[in-house]
């Protein structure tokens, strides 16, 4: 009998790389997703995105707007709408603590990573965050380009 891992051949990871260049991040959770089944089988194939997406709280729950989720190929009239709210799940104490952190200003939650764990659900790392003016963003950038440098620096010089 074949383990359940073995049904699972790709990891699919899909990141939201901008949040990192605007945002300082205070605290990282991991929360799951409420999915369709159509919409399940398209992320399993990698087929979604986290551009502009952003996480918001409603009646002491945590929702997730603007994911985009491709419509599923063999889906027929079941398919789901690309674009629409999804819900997060989260603890009533992790929710209570994102509450209580939002009330302070310049702080939102940030979609950082969309990926299927090895029981085969969906997983949404989200991560309270803090904006980033425009000179941190510049320092990102030089820090981002000097490593850059020493790492060609020192694979040219080996031997």
């Amino acid at each position: 009998m074949a383990k359940k891992t073995d049904k699972i051949k790709a990891k699919i990871s899909i990141k939201n790389r901008k949040a990192e260049f605007d945002y300082f991040f205070l605290m990282r959770l991991t929360a799951g997703i409420v999915l369709t089944g159509t919409e399940i089988k398209s992320i399993r194939q990698g087929r979604a995105s986290l551009v502009d997406t952003y996480c918001y709280i409603h009646a002491h729950e945590v929702w997730v707007k603007n994911m985009y989720v491709a419509e599923y190929f063999y889906g027929s009239f079941n398919n789901h709408p690309t674009r629409r709210d999804r819900k997060l799940l989260l603890n009533r104490r992790e929710i209570v603590r994102l509450e209580q952190q939002l009330k302070s200003p310049g702080v939102t939650v940030v979609p950082l990573q969309l990926y299927v764990d090895e029981n085969g659900r969906a997983k949404l790392e989200i991560a309270l965050a803090r904006g980033k003016k425009m000179y941190d963003k510049r320092a990102t950038m030089k820090d981002r380009d000097d490593r850059r440098e020493m790492d060609r620096a020192k694979k040219n010089h080996s031997y």
